[in-house]
């Protein structure tokens, strides 16, 4: 199996790569906690797909605080270090790297022409952290992070472009992938104009990832079909 073009490939985190065990949501709740008061800021909405930038700006709309950017900032502050507490202690059967993952992205990186990075609402910092602990996070040499924009598709773009430059070529020149678990991942990937393979290991199945436009769809990474979707496309 070889790539007809140059490809980049940009792995989201969150029901993706990797299950946390909630961790990233408690971090959240005790950041609020401890900055407003209120644990429960993030409570009625799902996190998933979100930038953790809109999830905050989303959660202080919800408690009736103002959304200015050193507030956002200063949640975002407050979370990465929460994180830091919440994800080691996390019992090993509920933090997980998903069946097939390390050997899509080892796979990929031993092949010439490709370009493995991250594509994900996680700050930098956070991303960091999340995937220490599956101990793959220096598998990925560049990324499009929640931090960059808080927009998902601006973030891509972001991403994309990065893994074009390493790659030495003209993103127009580049094939692009999305590996994610929610629509919102679909959607960012049409934006861009880029392809997407999606996982059922979030809150989605394949078949909903396909109805919202995904190209491909698994139930995970060890299927049949996913690492030849992967390296080689249609």
């Amino acid at each position: 199996m070889g790539a007809m073009r140059p490809t980049v490939l940009l792995f989201d985190i969150d029901g993706t790569l990797v299950t946390t065990g909630g961790a990233g949501r408690r971090a959240m709740g005790l950041a609020f906690e401890q900055l407003h008061r209120r644990r429960d800021a993030c409570d009625g909405f799902s996190m998933s797909g979100m930038t953790d930038r809109a999830i905050v700006r989303k959660g202080l709309g919800i408690i009736g605080q103002p959304d200015t950017e050193d507030a956002i900032s200063a949640v975002i502050d407050a979370y990465i270090a929460q994180l830091g507490l919440e994800v080691p202690k996390v019992d090993a059967r509920e933090y997980r790297l998903h069946p097939g993952m390390r050997e899509a992205v080892l796979e990929a990186r031993s092949r010439s022409g490709f370009a493995v990075g991250l594509g994900t609402g996680n700050v930098r910092a956070g991303a960091k952290v999340k995937l220490d602990r599956v101990n793959i996070h220096d598998q990925f040499a560049f990324g499009g992070f929640g931090c960059d924009f808080e927009d998902r598709v601006a973030l891509i773009r972001h991403g994309a472009q990065a893994g074009a430059a390493q790659l030495g070529h003209p993103l127009e020149a580049c094939r692009v992938v999305i590996i994610g678990d929610t629509p919102k991942d679909v959607a960012a990937a049409k934006g861009i104009g880029a392809e997407t393979i999606g996982v059922g290991t979030g809150s989605f199945t394949p078949q909903a990832l396909l109805d919202a436009g995904a190209e491909w769809a698994f139930a995970d990474f060890s299927a049949s079909g996913a690492m030849e979707a992967l390296l080689v496309g249609r």
